[in-house]
């Protein structure tokens, strides 16, 4: 059966015909990394069975990197020509392979035709995809006919993407949203690791869209202008950020090296109240992400041995953090380390597979990493015949900063039983968003999923709660330099006082002969 949605002009329609399998796309696509996921048992191993899928992980706030599957033929179409495309390309589920005829007219304005293009594509792929199947409560198919209308007269893309990025905002979830090609192309460049910028790590606070700073990248320019997670960044060279999300406001940040740029940051007092707004004016320089820093930190146990425990921070799940962090583990066992630290205080995600391939350098068997929640239901990740680098008692840290990926370790890591954490409630972001990059450029971020740790407790905007609380009097952003000059790092790292707190709780867990 065909439902048609048409704005009742009386115009020639081009009709797809039905199909279940998504056009051939020619042209390159952008993918990171991928594991495969089996129906009844998921797993992070290739499988021969027919019932494997491949999903791909991706990005700095857990994304799924995926092609278009709509819209790469509506291109050549005069004015005043009215477009169709069948929903059921999308879907291989016979559930969803309804025909739908969407018919719209074309804009004289050429720019405007192409957002109208980009509208269609982004409309069709949460259609099928969006997380929540009622489009908060609203009928999605109304919803495009309503933003075409109110598209058609326009007569610039600015203002025709405004219309879009509206109808977008009606879902009420912020991490459902376009970017432009510019930022697109910003975003693939800091994922691939060559960055020029100033070394901010930045997020949109969910509950008030405000930009706040989750942490500086060590030794970066905004790590030496004395910078603060926490602090919220409200003007970009004499720009208000108000409505700004947080890949236009990077984007405003990066520039070429030896260029400057002026911040204005608000931060925030003991008490909860505003403290003033500071100015701020930054080098931009070349960005080294470098995901993991390291330093064994000997001390004497109450017996009177030599004890050595190796600390490890993660600041960002990229693509070569599983391997460093093996590396490093590795050379610290060959150390006789016999404890370890993981921070991952600040660390705001990264690649949601990186995130699961550091997990399984910790853990053994076939132990549950993630459950994810989607339209199909609950599916859980597991291990297959894991073997853990060490088996050494773990402490990991985590504070508000700890975010997506950093969750989704800290929940593997505990509630399978191999390690404690110490700090502070985290960040609580516990959706999964897939993008996919669009016909102009541009790219579309759709909140496909929602994750649950191991014992099957919430995240999303609930954030993880430490089996043992820290203050934070003393969190040092530990240099490159620092950590290089290993005497030097040590005496800081033990005057952290949330290193202390583990440090205890591992001699406890040594003493009682507790094995992580």
């Amino acid at each position: 059966m065909e439902k048609i949605v048409t704005l009742n002009h009386d115009l020639p329609l081009l009709h797809f015909p039905n199909s279940r399998k998504p056009f051939s796309i020619p042209s390159p696509v952008l993918r990171f990394s991928s594991f495969n996921l089996r129906k009844k048992r998921p797993c992070l191993a290739s499988s021969s069975e027919t019932e494997t899928k491949t999903v791909t992980v991706s990005e700095s706030h857990d994304v799924v990197v995926e092609n278009s599957t709509v819209g790469r033929r509506l291109l050549g179409l005069a004015a005043a020509v009215a477009v169709a495309v069948s929903s059921s390309i999308f879907c291989d589920s016979p559930a969803l392979a309804e025909s739908l005829t969407i018919a719209f007219p074309v804009s004289r304005a050429r720019e405007v035709t192409t957002v109208q293009r980009t509208l269609v594509e982004a409309w069709g792929l949460i259609r099928e995809t969006f997380v929540d199947p009622t489009f908060n409560h609203q009928d999605w198919d109304s919803k495009l006919q309503q933003t075409m209308v109110e598209m058609f007269p326009l007569r610039s893309a600015d203002a025709a993407y405004g219309k879009l990025k509206a109808m977008l905002s009606t879902l009420g979830d912020p991490f459902t949203r376009l970017i432009s090609p510019k930022e697109y192309q910003s975003f693939r460049i800091g994922s691939d690791g060559n960055l020029q910028g100033v070394g901010l790590f930045i997020n949109s606070e969910p509950r008030t869209g405000h930009l706040v700073v989750m942490s500086c990248i060590e030794g970066s320019p905004a790590d030496h202008a004395g910078i603060h997670e926490g602090e919220e960044l409200v003007e970009i060279n004499g720009e208000k950020l108000d409505g700004v999300d947080s890949e236009a406001a990077a984007q405003k940040l990066r520039g070429r090296v030896g260029t400057f740029v002026t911040i204005k940051l608000k931060s925030v007092n003991g008490s909860g109240t505003d403290s003033g707004i500071r100015e701020v004016k930054l080098p931009r320089d070349y960005i080294k992400l470098s995901p993991i820093s390291s330093a064994i930190i000997p001390h004497t146990t109450p017996d009177g041995r030599l004890a050595k425990t190796g600390y490890v921070k993660l600041t960002a799940f990229s693509q070569t953090a599983a391997s460093d962090m093996e590396n490093a583990v590795h050379e610290m066992e060959n150390q006789d380390v016999q404890s370890y630290i993981l921070d991952l205080r600040n660390n705001p995600g990264g690649l949601v597979k990186a995130g699961l391939d550091v997990a399984q350098l910790w853990l053994d068997g076939d132990e549950t990493l993630v459950y994810t929640i989607d339209r199909e239901g609950v599916t859980s990740i597991n291990m297959i015949n894991g073997h853990a680098v060490t088996h050494d008692p773990l402490v990991v840290l985590v504070n508000e900063g700890s975010a997506s990926a950093s969750e989704i370790l800290a929940g593997a890591l505990h509630d399978n039983g191999r390690a404690i954490l110490v700090g502070n409630r985290t960040f609580g972001k516990g959706k999964i968003q897939s993008v996919t990059e669009l016909n102009d450029g541009s790219a579309l971020f759709v909140t496909v999923a929602k994750y649950l740790s191991p014992s099957l407790h919430e995240i999303d905007q609930v954030g993880i709660a430490p089996d043992v609380q820290c203050t934070t009097d003393m969190i040092d952003s530990l240099t490159g330099e620092i950590l290089k000059k290993m005497n030097s790092s040590v005496p800081l790292l033990e005057a952290d006082s949330c290193v202390m707190v583990a440090e205890h709780e591992l001699e406890t867990r040594r003493s009682n002969g507790t094995a992580s």
